[in-house]
């Protein structure tokens, strides 16, 4: 991989990081006007969260794995195929 790919890897996990951190935001802001209190733990509790969503990204980044798989077949397959819709399997 190179230079140029890990640097863009990167500042795709610092923007997930970024939207998680802004969706708690907002659910303690909406939290808030509810008159419900979160407790301290809680919080520390999503930060960690959010910390280990990232290193994952970032371990999954540098060994070359793929973060989701959206398609559990392999590429070139039709989808049919593979489940074994066509051969009657």
């Amino acid at each position: 991989m190179s230079i140029g790919g890990i640097l863009l890897g990167l500042i795709n996990v610092g923007i997930v990081v970024a939207i998680l951190l802004l969706v708690g935001v907002i659910a303690l802001w909406i939290m808030g006007m509810l008159g419900v209190n979160l407790p301290d733990q809680a919080r520390k509790l999503y930060i960690v969260i959010v910390a280990l969503v990232a290193l994952y990204l970032i371990v999954a980044l540098l060994l070359g794995l793929p973060t989701v798989r959206i398609l559990f077949y392999p590429l070139g397959q039709p989808f049919a195929e593979n489940v074994g819709l066509v051969r009657g399997v």
